[in-house]
């Protein structure tokens, strides 16, 4: 029976009228398995490993003989499916992008690795210096409510005792971990917000003058004067921070001395851990900071929590102790892609008040929140920004600082990955003088719906491929088939 005209408008109807059914997710992935460069840009989104919200760029790069103008490498995005070129976002929040999370924490754990047991350019004999991870710790804004592990109630008081307010100091109940309750203050009344968020705001200027301080306490431990501690030792560290449940963040630090010249040399046989833990403990008791009288809040001085870790770093498999060079360098991976939105807070800045009445948290990080709003209109207050940084409570330091020689750094790193894994097409070797010309410019960023359906299963597959290997590389035999 011959096809009229009829039945192929019939057939175009229903074929529409289907893809009117379907999800948007749906329409979005049969548009992009449709298009004729859908295999490269499948090639992309795995070279990005699954970015969750990839930067597009156009342009293009030309590398070039400086002596003789022979062009050795040429690309541009005009063959590139859309034009365009797609780019990590590099985000280290596990709430932002899961993919560049772990491709950060994994650079941080190499990062905190080699400066404990070398490589990348650190000596191994940095095992033989003196080290230390070190917790420094917020001091009490009023009582919380907190978990505990051994049966005991969160908080016992004797009977009957309350608060000026009214507010009972006493909680019977035993809080899991994972309680929402644990963080809140008893008393949101007693609670002291604003000495919250200020000392955020000073905690980077604290912790500097927390590394001067122990610089100079090792110096008059050794009998030498502050200006020659250089030419005897140096100190190098890494440090990351960590927002806890109530809200204040801390500081996870390993600590290393080494001699004169760096991780090169070793430090005098008079610099040993016990040493160096001793002039931690006093610096981190003695130092503070002062903010200068503000109306309404008065002189505020900012020290240190009564809460302070010591620990010397052992080698792995040196004895059962569990603070090893690894146990380290993966504890800190761990804590760099958390953030405040992890401890019930947002990731994303804050642009007006309202902003903080429709966020989805916890009264208690809204009430830290409408304290860094309400101080940064004070004009004594401008300069620390805390409107600028109410998404982080008033916290405005990095996640991780280092000094310049503990180890190597994050653009060494990604630069050497680059080169084993880079998303433009190989050429020949170009050398250290040849004339790179390059032209870039921002054109998008982000997935569509269906877009982001396969990122994300490119991003799984990826970390069971990372999984398979890992078992292969221990040993393990995988069982026979049935």
């Amino acid at each position: 029976m011959p096809i009229t005209t009829a039945d192929v408008r019939r057939s175009v109807l229903d074929r529409a009228e289907r893809m009117r059914r379907l999800t948007d997710t749906d329409q979005d992935l049969i548009r992009l398995a449709s298009e004729p460069g859908f295999p490269r840009w499948l090639e992309q989104i795995k070279a990005t490993g699954g970015c969750a919200h990839p930067i597009y760029l156009a342009g293009h790069t030309t590398v070039s003989d400086p002596v003789t103008g022979q062009v050795l490498r040429h690309y541009d995005t005009i063959n590139e499916p859309g034009e365009r070129l797609p780019v990590r976002c590099r985000n280290r929040r596990e709430s932002r992008c899961l993919p560049c999370s772990r491709l950060h924490s994994g650079d941080t754990f190499h990062l905190v690795r080699s400066g404990l047991l070398g490589g990348k350019g650190t000596p191994a004999t940095v095992t033989d210096h003196p080290r230390l991870f070190v917790t420094l710790t917020a001091p009490s804004f009023g009582a919380v409510h907190r978990a505990t592990t051994d049966g005991e109630p969160c908080r016992r008081h004797s009977a009957g005792t309350s608060c000026e307010h009214g507010h009972p100091l006493t909680c019977g109940l035993v809080h899991a971990s994972d309680d929402s309750a644990v963080g809140q203050p008893l008393c949101p009344d007693c609670y002291d917000y604003a000495g919250h968020v200020l000392w955020h705001a000073h905690a980077g200027e604290l912790w500097n003058r927390t590394t001067r301080a122990i610089r100079r306490h090792l110096a008059t431990s050794a009998g030498i004067t502050q200006a020659r501690i250089g030419e005897h030792l140096r100190m190098s560290f890494a440090k990351v921070t960590e927002y806890q449940r109530r809200g204040a963040v801390h500081f996870h630090a390993v600590i290393r001395l080494d001699g004169p010249d760096g991780p090169t040399t070793p430090p005098p046989t008079w610099a040993s851990a016990e040493l160096l833990g001793a002039a931690v403990r006093s610096a981190a008791a003695s130092v503070e900071v002062s903010m200068p009288y503000v109306p309404g809040l008065g002189e505020l001085v900012f020290r240190w929590g009564g809460q302070l870790d010591v620990h010397s770093i052992r080698r792995a498999f040196a004895d059962d102790s569990a603070v090893t060079d690894q146990a380290v360098a993966a504890y800190v991976a761990k804590y760099v892609s958390k953030g405040v939105g992890d401890a019930g807070g947002t990731d994303y800045p804050i642009r007006s008040l309202d902003d903080i009445a429709l966020l989805r948290v916890s009264a208690h990080v809204r009430a830290l929140m409408g304290t860094c709003w309400r101080l940064g209109r004070m004009p004594e207050l401008a300069p620390l920004r805390l409107r600028a940084w109410a998404h982080t409570l008033g916290y405005r330091g990095h996640v991780l600082t280092k000094s310049r020689r503990y180890s190597t750094t994050y653009g060494e790193l990604r630069a050497t990955r680059a080169a084993r894994h880079g998303v433009l097409p190989s050429g020949p070797d170009t050398g250290p003088l040849a004339l790179v010309e390059s032209a870039w410019r921002y054109v998008g960023s982000g997935h569509t719906p269906g877009a982001e359906l396969i990122a994300a299963g490119i991003a799984e597959d990826l970390v069971l491929l990372r999984e398979v290997r890992q078992e292969l590389a221990a040993g393990h035999r995988w069982p026979d088939a049935a």
